[in-house]
């Protein structure tokens, strides 16, 4: 019940042709609580969010018949679910293109059922964590104006929505949250993606890079060479009249 009551049954699809994987994976969350729905490749996957949109998507990057790469940048388009690549490809351009079409976490095959489970709780606990939170900023950088409402888990740009995905969505409020001041790779890494392995700051780089074409002009974000990223808006509060 204790996990029920923090998930809320969260519905988790399991997209994958490997049906050992496919079913031990969703046996495991089902046990977990989870409400699952498998499919074993990528067609029906867009009738079946029609009907009822999954709490997050779990899935391969290869298929005989589509590429999951290109079916999350297709679908990143229109809705924010929160994205678990798990693939054979391992080098770190598919690690990369994975996190550039907009996924939240990339697991490598072979991988432990039970740390995936714990990556799915991690981020649906973002994703949970940000409905009660009620705050709303509102940030400028000369004539632009930036709004993040924590509460409705929006961010908007000129009084345009923006569409984040949930590890670029964390990234902005952590980096708002500490306007003004220098926040390390690592320091993001451990606060917005819970993960830290060698070689991953690139993946931090690809959020940023992905974050700031969504913010239309890339000062808002600022590089600090050998260290890290410190957000360059300015808050209402302290904004000039």
């Amino acid at each position: 019940m204790k996990k029920m009551s923090l998930y809320f049954m969260a519905h988790v699809f399991v997209i994958d042709d490997d049906v050992s994987i496919r079913e031990s994976v969703s046996s495991y969350l089902k046990l977990s609580e989870y409400e699952v729905s498998e499919f074993s490749d990528l067609s029906g996957v867009k009738d079946a969010m029609k009907s009822r949109k999954p709490d997050i998507i779990v899935l391969e990057t290869t298929f005989d018949e589509g590429d999951g790469f290109l079916f999350i940048k297709e679908i990143r388009q229109k809705t924010e679910i929160p994205v678990i690549f798990i693939s054979r490809r391992h080098s770190e351009s598919d690690r990369i293109t994975g996190f550039e079409v907009g996924a939240d976490d990339y697991v490598i095959k072979p991988f432990s059922i039970k740390e995936l489970s714990m990556r799915i709780a991690a981020i649906l606990k973002r994703v949970r964590y940000n409905i009660h939170i009620n705050r709303e900023k509102k940030w400028f950088l000369d004539e632009n104006s930036l709004i993040t409402d924590e509460n409705a888990h929006k961010a908007d740009m000129n009084g345009t929505p923006l569409k984040l995905t949930t590890a670029e969505w964390k990234i902005l409020i952590y980096l708002t949250s500490n306007g003004g001041t220098v926040v390390s790779r690592e320091q993001i890494l451990d606060r917005c993606l819970e993960y830290s392995f060698e070689g991953y700051d690139r993946t931090v780089d690809t959020h940023i890079k992905n974050l700031r074409s969504k913010l239309i002009d890339h000062r808002w974000i600022e590089t600090i060479r050998g260290y890290g990223y410190r957000f360059a808006g300015t808050d209402k509060s302290s904004a000039p009249n």
